[in-house]
């Protein structure tokens, strides 16, 4: 959660390529704040440990009712965050159906479902129940997959090669460009399949917390989306070698 929070923040300044794709840049500047990144984060937290406190989380129905509602409530707690407009649409409207999106929302999301429960397949299908109540779309589903694997999977130390190799044959990602092959051309997008394989590879070439979230900035694009991505990771990475 922090790593999440905290990538948002930093990466915020930067954000609709307003960087210079580089890593040389100021860590906090004055103009950093918390997004829609991090107000879902949270939403999305609360409404998981809600649902396991009080035993629903088996019930998909009633988990997604509550991944709903708390979406609902933090949202409308922070209205001028920053949402996409079909998701701002989405939080208005009293209907609350998913609209097919596989924007990179679904995960951004996600934290939450990397480090609440014990096993990897809890984990994933927890993960997509936060994709599936607005971003139903596949590939909005398998980005929320992938990050939340990656944090899972970071918690249980899992090496940096044994999560790439994890992301690659079990989720489908290519993650064969380098962040140098992959900068030059990268831009703002806010797919899954634009963002979620850049922020990981952000995160794999990294070598600690500071250093991948300078490398995710550094790509440009989406920048407080690839950081919150790319951070949370990260930040289980760095408590395991702590510990």
């Amino acid at each position: 959660m922090y790593g999440a929070i905290l990538g948002d923040i930093i990466g915020s300044p930067y954000e609709f390529d307003r960087g210079n794709k580089t890593k040389d840049f100021p860590f906090f500047d004055k103009g950093a704040t918390f997004t829609d990144d991090s107000v879902m984060t949270i939403a999305v937290a609360e409404a998981l440990m809600c649902a396991i406190n009080t035993g629903v989380i088996d019930d998909e129905e009633a988990t997604k009712t509550l991944i709903i509602d708390m979406m609902h409530k933090w949202g409308h707690k922070y209205p001028d965050a920053g949402y996409g407009g079909r998701f701002y649409g989405w939080l208005h409207n009293s209907e609350r159906e998913p609209y097919n999106s596989y924007g990179n929302g679904s995960a951004m999301r996600v934290a939450a479902a990397g480090w609440l429960f014990d096993d990897l397949e809890t984990t994933r299908k927890v993960a997509a129940w936060t994709a599936e109540v607005t971003h139903n779309h596949p590939e909005g589903v398998k980005g929320a997959d992938a990050t939340a694997s990656a944090i899972w999977l970071a918690r249980h130390g899992s090496s940096k090669d044994e999560i790439r190799d994890f992301i690659v044959n079990e989720i489908g990602y290519d993650l064969s460009r380098t962040c140098d092959e992959i900068r030059p051309g990268y831009y703002h997008v806010e797919s899954c399949q634009e963002t979620v394989p850049e922020a990981i590879t952000a995160f794999l070439e990294g070598t600690d917390f500071e250093d991948v979230i300078r490398t995710a900035v550094s790509l440009g694009g989406d920048c407080d989306t690839l950081t919150c991505i790319a951070g949370r990771s990260q930040r289980h990475i760095t408590e395991c070698l702590n510990t």
